[in-house]
C-alpha cells in the first residue's frame, strides 16, 4: 500500500475548513486527543490559523476498559483552555476504529460544559466500528481486517521499546509537511503474526505503537 501522508493532511485540512464554513464561527475550539490526536490538532491548529489555544483531552480514566486494564502509566493531565460552553468544537485523533476512544473523549468534554457542537476529525479511519461514531473530516478511509492495525509515527526520538517481534511492520515515510514541532512522518501498517520476524522497511519507527480506538 502506497500512503502519502502529505495528501493525507493536505485532504484532511481541506475538509476540515469545510466543515468549520458550515458552522457560523470562523474560530471553534480545536481539542487533541492525547496521545495521537495531539499532533493532528497541531497541524490543523497551525494550517487553519485558529486564534483560540488548543486543548487536549487525556481520556484514560473515561474508558471503558479502565476497570480491566487499570491506569494506563503515560496518562496526562487534560488541558481545556476555556469554558467549552456554547463553542463549536473540533474534536481530533489520529486513528478511527472502533469508536470507544471517541466515545470516552465525549464523556469527558461534557464534564467541562455543554458545548454547541462537536464534530470528528481523523487523520484515518480504518473502520471496524463497534460504536455508531463517525467522523465528519477524514484524511483517508483504509479497510483493514480485524488483526491488523494502523500506527502513526512522528520525528521525536522512540521513546517506548522497538516492536515485538511478533509484529511485522511496513512504513511509508515521507518528508515533515509543516514546521509544526512534531509533524507526521510515516504510516505504520502492522499484521499481528505470531510465527514472523519484526521487519521494517525504510527507516526504524518512531513512537510506533499499536493503536485502539
Amino acid at each position: 500500500m502506497n500512503i502519502n501522508i502529505d495528501e493525507l493532511v493536505s485532504s484532511l485540512t481541506s475538509q476540515t475548513q469545510e466543515l468549520v464554513n458550515t458552522l457560523g464561527t470562523d474560530q471553534p475550539l480545536i481539542i487533541g486527543i492525547h496521545t495521537g490526536g495531539i499532533w493532528i490538532a497541531e497541524l490543523l491548529h497551525t494550517a487553519l490559523n485558529f486564534e483560540k489555544p488548543m486543548g487536549i483531552l487525556d481520556i484514560s480514566f473515561y474508558r471503558d476498559d479502565f476497570s480491566r486494564l487499570g491506569l494506563n502509566p503515560q496518562v496526562k493531565p487534560s488541558k481545556i483552555p476555556l469554558d467549552i460552553t456554547d463553542e463549536h468544537i473540533i474534536l481530533v485523533d489520529d486513528v478511527l476504529h472502533t469508536g470507544r476512544t471517541v466515545r470516552a473523549a465525549l464523556n469527558e468534554l461534557f464534564d467541562y460544559g455543554r458545548p454547541a457542537s462537536v464534530h470528528l476529525a481523523v487523520l484515518v479511519d480504518r473502520g471496524g466500528r463497534e460504536l455508531p461514531i463517525a467522523a465528519q473530516a477524514v484524511g483517508k478511509i483504509i479497510d483493514l481486517p480485524p488483526h491488523q492495525h494502523v500506527k502513526l509515527t512522528g520525528p521525536k526520538p522512540r521513546s517506548s521499546p522497538p516492536d515485538p517481534p511478533q509484529t511485522r511492520c511496513h512504513s511509508y515515510s515521507h518528508s515533515p509537511v509543516s514546521r509544526t514541532r512534531r509533524a507526521l512522518t510515516s504510516i505504520i501498517l502492522c499484521c499481528q503474526n505470531q510465527n514472523e520476524p519484526h521487519v521494517s522497511a525504510g527507516n526504524p519507527p518512531e513512537l510506533a505503537k499499536p493503536h485502539v480506538s
